[in-house]
């Protein structure tokens, strides 16, 4: 027999597809808080963000009568029809986050606009509402996630350790603040801060505040166009180099997305450089035009697909290579060599 889910099911059903785990939880709401204008966003997490996640900004609020609005499956501010997910900018834009995560939580919503003398708080358990009621705020939106998983036990069973867990975390934010170094971000972990940006839009500065002086100093301007794309940011002298990937970061139209093609071209132009097996340090932004790009093509918006991959590989290519081939390559005697 054939039945039709109701909406409770379906929702559940949706935050396994969007909400994996606590770190998904932080990634939906930070994107939605920098969709909303924010220049300050703060992230406190316990226990690895098992037990409790706080985000909280100094964006443009919901208004009112929106709240109750926005843990609607698929309602968002940021579409109309079919027609605007061509160019579509911002970073979220399903309008599932809020829904899911509601469904497999305790969520409780603070909010206000800067034209409302008073706020919202909205608290939602297990995607059942508990209370709305007006309340003094600052402008804004605190959103805190508490229990994750407390109604879908099989979910929280395969989740990792609390330290396993925030350190995914710190990665996701650390790709955050690099995407966004005109964002002050703040993360706290069970009290103590590990990370802090000063939102000065100073990539470099931003490099500094993530992972120290010695990689700081030892990063090459990238400045380079291609045809549509033109690629800025940084890249790391060969003996930044580590063995795997965690240190290409790049960021097609402020996105952090990973793809194959971009991977190849950054590993071939240093490959003169570094010995195999290595890969380098890069902080590249890639400014291209939205409608030819395709960042649906993954639940998450992990992945995305380009029209011209051989423009793709070819701008890569020569950003990075001619950024070493202009540089002196040789190390300071008193740098750290990376080696991890």
């Amino acid at each position: 027999m054939i039945r039709v889910l109701d909406q409770h099911t379906i929702d559940k059903i949706a935050a396994g597809e969007v909400i994996e785990r606590p770190a998904s939880v932080v990634k939906e709401l930070v994107e939605n808080s920098i969709d909303a204008e924010a220049t300050r966003i703060t992230i406190e997490i316990e226990d690895g963000g098992k037990s409790m996640i706080r985000v909280t900004d100094n964006g443009k609020g919901i208004d009112k009568e929106d709240v109750r609005k926005a843990y609607l499956s698929h309602a968002t501010s940021k579409l109309d029809n079919a027609d605007d997910l061509v160019g579509i900018m911002t970073l979220g834009f399903r309008g599932e986050a809020l829904s899911t995560i509601a469904a497999v939580s305790q969520t409780e919503m603070i909010t206000k606009t800067p034209e409302s003398l008073t706020g919202i708080r909205y608290e939602i358990h297990g995607g059942k509402e508990i209370e709305y009621k007006e309340i003094g705020a600052p402008d804004g939106t605190t959103i805190i996630v508490r229990n994750l998983f407390y109604n879908t036990p099989a979910r929280l069973k395969f989740l990792k350790s609390n330290m396993t867990e925030g350190s995914y975390i710190n990665d996701l934010m650390s790709h955050v603040a690099l995407a966004n170094p005109e964002i002050a971000i703040k993360l706290i972990s069970n009290g103590k801060t590990v990370i802090d940006t000063n939102g000065n839009n100073k990539v470099q500065e931003t490099i500094y505040a993530l992972f120290g002086k010695d990689i700081a100093k030892s990063v090459l301007p990238v400045d380079y166009s291609e045809g549509d794309i033109t690629i800025t940011g940084y890249t790391g002298k060969p003996f930044l180099s580590k063995g795997n990937r965690s240190f290409e970061y790049y960021y097609i139209n402020k996105r952090y997305i990973k793809n194959a093609v971009i991977n190849r071209a950054i590993e071939e132009a240093y490959k003169t450089y570094v010995m195999q097996h290595r890969f380098p340090f890069t902080v590249l932004y890639l400014d291209m035009p939205p409608e030819s790009c395709d960042v649906n093509v993954h639940p998450a918006k992990r992945e995305f697909r380009y029209d011209n991959e051989k423009e793709l590989f070819s701008a890569v290519y020569h950003s990075v290579a001619d950024a070493l081939k202009e540089k002196e390559l040789i190390p300071d005697a008193e740098a750290e060599h990376t080696t991890a």
